[in-house]
């Protein structure tokens, strides 16, 4: 019998996009990632989490030479 994985939530999505971006991620954290996530969701959650860090910094630069 074929079992279906829980489906990660987007805050779970999220959460392990960010601790990628960031370097750091406990092994308990990582398994259950792997068990949980999609790479359709990763590849998605990594694009939106690089735009919204670029987008950020552009922000941030405009704000100081303002």
């Amino acid at each position: 019998m074929e079992s279906n994985p829980r489906k990660a939530t987007f805050w779970q999505i999220a959460k392990a996009v960010s601790w990628a971006f960031f370097g750091v991620r406990k092994k308990s954290d990582l398994d259950m990632d792997a068990s949980m996530l999609t790479p359709k969701q990763v590849i998605i959650g990594g694009v939106v989490g690089a735009l919204i860090f670029v987008m950020s910094l552009i922000l941030l630069v405009k704000l100081v030479t303002n």
